[in-house]
């Protein structure tokens, strides 16, 4: 059987950044989408030809806020993306959107070329909260959007949590999350707020302007999390990401066991045959057919990366697919780092994957470091 393949496509256009990111996006630049779709495809069936149109496994849209295309332009985007790469039988074909700019439109041309997955930037259920990150959207609007993406076909539901945000205590947290429970979405991402540099709210903390919850706070947040979603009946499969059983999110899957990627459009990174791919970062650059950038990966940073990614999954690293990947053991590239961390209790050997410990899971930067000793 062929290797996994997943595809990305990339939509840069948001109406105003949030306060917290830092990802390529660029309001103000909606303009630009006709020539942005047609560029796209362009590099969708161009790339599609020079591999030979290999089956696709998974999709996801990002950005940026693909909801603000129009539906014209996303099925064009997606007719691309069908005829340059084949759609496996039984694919996933997610789609990000935002809330407050999702349509009837929009979902009706999702479902028609063949996106099943739906994803929406919930965040927090308290209004305070969505104005402090700069979100534009209500609660009410993540209910609706629920509502809306059920009655197209979509059923396969993600919503994005937020916990650590400015203000946020622990109360609001558990609200939040009673309130996405409440919808009953086969899959939640909770993420812990990274705090970017040179972001509005990085400055705003730095000022102390805005407070972030405590260390000790913190912890509890991701108790909280872990406890209410597994009393629910969700999985805790990867490090934010908690899911019904069998409704794991299959793109994300691929990329943490080390999958081949393609990315399209501007900013989009891809992983394929060794070789990591990266597209120009603005617009502009992107539709005046700068080209990408290309480095191969070399042996050393391959096995560390593969073992990263791995650990991320609460299941761990499969020893057998890092050996077929890499052409040796897990012990034979790293056992003085899996010995120690083993004899320490931050790693577990179980019927042939490596995967972290309760403990570990807290400690992950520090068991990787001895990775790349």
């Amino acid at each position: 059987m062929s290797r996994s393949l997943g595809l990305y496509v990339h939509i840069p256009f948001c109406l105003r950044k949030c306060a917290y990111c830092d990802f390529p996006s660029y309001p103000g630049q909606e303009h630009l989408r006709e020539a942005y779709t047609q560029a796209l495809c362009r590099e969708i069936l161009t790339r599609g030809e020079a591999l030979g149109h290999p089956e696709a496994d998974t999709l996801f849209i990002g950005g940026g806020t693909p909801s603000l295309m129009a539906p014209g332009e996303i099925a064009q985007i997606l007719r691309a993306l069908r005829e340059a790469f084949p759609w496996r039988e039984g694919y996933e074909a997610s789609c990000e959107a935002n809330p407050e700019s999702l349509t009837s439109g929009f979902l009706e041309a999702l479902v028609r070329g063949g996106v099943n997955r739906l994803s929406l930037g919930a965040q927090a259920s308290q209004p305070r909260l969505l104005e402090v990150i700069g979100r534009r959207h209500s609660w009410e609007q993540v209910e609706k959007g629920a509502q809306m993406a059920r009655e197209a076909g979509i059923s396969n539901i993600n919503l994005d949590l937020m916990a650590g945000l400015p203000g946020q205590s622990l109360d609001d947290l558990g609200e939040s999350l009673d309130a996405a429970l409440a919808l009953m979405p086969p899959h939640l991402s909770c993420y812990g707020l990274i705090l970017e540099e040179g972001t509005p709210l990085s400055r705003a903390v730095a000022r102390g302007t805005l407070l972030l919850p405590g260390e000790d706070t913190e912890i509890r947040m991701d108790a909280l999390i872990r406890d209410k979603l597994a009393g629910a009946g969700y999985g805790h499969y990867e490090v934010s990401n908690h899911a019904l059983p069998g409704q794991e999110c299959r793109h994300n899957l691929n990329c943490w066991e080390y999958a081949d990627y393609l990315g399209f459009g501007a900013a989009a990174a891809g992983f394929y045959q060794g070789t990591r791919r990266k597209n120009p970062l603005g617009i502009r650059e992107y539709l005046a057919g700068e080209a990408p950038a290309e480095q191969g990966v070399g042996p050393e940073e391959s096995r560390f990366e593969q073992v990263m990614l791995g650990l991320r999954l609460t299941k761990g690293l499969d020893s057998a697919a890092f050996e077929r990947r890499q052409g040796l053991g897990l012990m034979a590239a790293f056992g003085q780092a899996i010995k120690r961390h083993l004899a320490g209790g931050l790693l577990a050997w179980e019927e042939g994957r490596l995967r972290l410990t309760e403990e570990g899971r807290g400690l992950m930067n520090l068991v990787l470091m001895d990775f790349l000793a």
